[in-house]
């Protein structure tokens, strides 16, 4: 028997109809060409973390574990190093006590912001769960109890920038920009880093002294260069997506101007200590291992979300990006106008995984957004959004967001489940489109 015969049996046995894998089939037949061009980009991006490691002469001794305070943990203090020097940044500060996108962010922002300063986002609303950071929604301990204003320039219809508007928008307190490079709970178009580098040049033009700071998370590794490259003060991540590589249990980072990013370690920790303290635990060798595999664990994703633009596309459905886009970002944004397609789609996501494959998602009340959240991720690390994943919110337009997939293959099971899923809610008919598959 062939193992091509074998995969179809395993499939079968997982439930996926033959309807489902002849139209995935096909899908998948036209994509290779795209999948090539991925595994081009994850190959450079390979050689850069390779040789950041290499130039900052990683050795078996920064593995060890600290405890206590954490002085002189060699380990950690290298790690900032290599990313430092992959991200071609000042400094950078690599900490498992970031416990996420949006602490590392809140950091960042609280640390480089006083009383009296505005903070200016050029590319509309942020994500969610920055707006009580912010103080867009009224919280306990958001900037905006702190005295710092905010000010928002939502893009033009076609999702470019509006030059004037944020021309006008910048004043004698504006001192921070904040670009949110992916969608979030949006459907505009993700920024690319080239649009990053000219959206930082013409604030600069304005007013050199703006801080510059770009929300990277699900970026990392997409594309050759990163923002930094192109004249962004700041960049800041989490490690439990892309630059983790599946392998970090929890963690994010800030990196670029020195100045900028010891403010942040102050913020951190205490003023007088900043990156002196912060015992390591045992983690680094998993942030070194999935540093080294981010390049190709992000490749999968990328073809993962590729696939699925594709299948959904073909499906009638509205995709953002389409599957013939250029990628800026892992996130698949797809619009089904109905709560019961994000719910019956997340629900197969959450049946393909390797954990909990029998818990069924249901939407509910999740703190920091304004509406009821789906979330499925049969995750090892909880949250992990270069895992397997997707979310959204149950408000109009009914759009789900998907994201990760640690292998390719994995990433293709869980659309392919997602498809029954939607079979079986009556929402689609692959029996019926799949004769009428576009040439993508």
């Amino acid at each position: 028997m062939s193992n091509t015969n074998n995969v179809t049996q395993l499939y079968r046995q997982m439930g996926i109809c033959q309807q489902v894998l002849d139209f995935c089939q096909k899908v998948e037949e036209e994509l290779n060409p795209r999948f090539m061009a991925i595994d081009q980009t994850a190959e450079y991006n390979q050689m850069k973390v390779i040789k950041a490691m290499q130039d900052n002469r990683v050795s078996d001794i920064h593995f060890a574990a600290t405890t206590g305070y954490g002085y002189n943990d060699l380990g950690r203090d290298t790690l900032e190093e290599v990313y430092a020097s992959l991200f071609h940044t000042e400094a950078a500060l690599v900490r498992p006590n970031l416990i996420s996108g949006t602490h590392a962010l809140h950091v960042a922002l609280s640390a480089n912001l006083r009383p009296g300063d505005e903070l200016l986002s050029p590319v509309g609303k942020p994500y969610d769960t920055l707006e009580e950071v912010i103080g867009i929604r009224e919280s306990v301990g958001s900037l905006r109890e702190y005295g710092v204003s905010y000010r928002q320039v939502d893009l033009l219809p076609d999702g470019s920038f509006n030059y004037e508007g944020i021309r006008a928008a910048i004043g004698p307190n504006t001192r921070m920009a904040t670009i949110q490079r992916s969608k979030g709970y949006m459907t505009r178009p993700t920024l690319s880093v080239g649009q990053i580098g000219e959206l930082i040049a013409f604030i600069k033009g304005i007013n050199p002294e703006i801080i510059c700071m770009v929300d990277n998370c699900y970026g990392e590794f997409v594309e050759p260069i990163e923002p930094t490259d192109l004249g962004a003060d700041l960049i800041v991540g989490s490690l439990i997506k892309n630059p983790g590589g599946g392998l970090a249990p929890i963690g994010g980072y800030i990196a670029g101007k020195k100045e900028w990013v010891d403010r942040a370690s102050y913020r951190l920790s205490a003023p007088g200590l900043g990156k002196e303290v912060g015992a390591s635990l045992g983690l680094n060798t998993a942030f070194y291992q999935g540093l080294f595999l981010a390049p190709t664990v992000v490749a999968s994703a990328l073809k993962g979300a590729i696939f699925a633009a594709a299948v959904y596309e073909q499906l009638g459905f509205s995709v953002t990006p389409p599957a013939r886009e250029e990628r800026h970002d892992i996130i698949q944004a797809i619009t089904f106008g109905d709560p019961k397609g994000v719910i019956a789609f997340c629900q197969g996501i959450q049946a393909a995984a390797p954990v909990d494959s029998f818990v069924i998602p249901e939407p509910w009340d999740m703190p920091g957004y304004d509406a009821p959240v789906i979330m499925a991720a049969g995750a090892f690390v909880q949250g992990s959004s270069i895992e397997l994943s997707a979310d959204g919110p149950i408000k109009p337009p009914y759009t789900v967001f998907f994201q990760g997939g640690l292998t390719w293959y994995h990433a293709k099971l869980g659309i392919m489940m997602s498809l029954e899923k939607l079979l079986a809610s009556g929402m689609i008919d692959v029996n019926r489109d799949k004769e009428n598959l576009k040439e993508l």
